[in-house]
């Protein structure tokens, strides 16, 4: 049995804060505004796979509202969201992620992106994408007011010894 989720994310740029983009630390003049450490990549992939297991978002599991996820590590959220995968009996297929934003430029860490979100997928790099794109200097990200993202992911059934 296959299900796919979508996910759906955007965070505003702050001063003062690291940019943290699928788990790595960019070099970039300014962070992005969040409760946690507002990757918004990770909380994209994170929301994806809640979708395809029809649980809500992360909202719902790690509110904003909620202090003990103050600053909270979204690779630890992520991996948390993967163990809920796991109980239900699903694994990743496959995971396709755009990065919307005109600045920083993503290309050089891409790789790096790639192999902390497939180890914290449990899953094969191959099984991951994740592009970036401008949006043409329109909108919120092409004013370089901050960084959106959106991910498909394709979950399977984990079959058991006895099928």
């Amino acid at each position: 049995m296959f299900r796919i989720g979508h996910g759906f994310d955007v965070h505003a740029f702050e001063e003062g804060r690291p940019l943290i983009v699928g788990g790595i630390d960019i070099p970039h003049d300014r962070g992005l505004k969040g409760h946690s450490d507002a990757d918004v990549l990770l909380h994209t992939v994170a929301d994806a796979i809640l979708g395809a297991l029809a649980l809500g978002d992360i909202g719902k599991f790690f509110p904003d509202t909620d202090e003990e996820f103050k600053d909270m590590d979204s690779k630890v959220l992520l991996g948390e969201v993967v163990e809920m995968m796991h109980e239900k009996g699903y694994i990743i297929g496959n995971i396709d992620a755009v990065i919307m934003a005109e600045e920083p430029k993503f290309r050089p860490h891409i790789d790096a992106m790639r192999d902390v979100t497939a180890s914290l997928l449990l899953t094969s790099v191959d099984n991951v994408n994740i592009k970036a794109t401008t949006t043409e200097k329109l909108g919120f990200t092409g004013r370089g007011e901050g960084i959106a993202s959106e991910a498909v992911v394709l979950i399977e059934k984990r079959r058991n010894d006895h099928e």
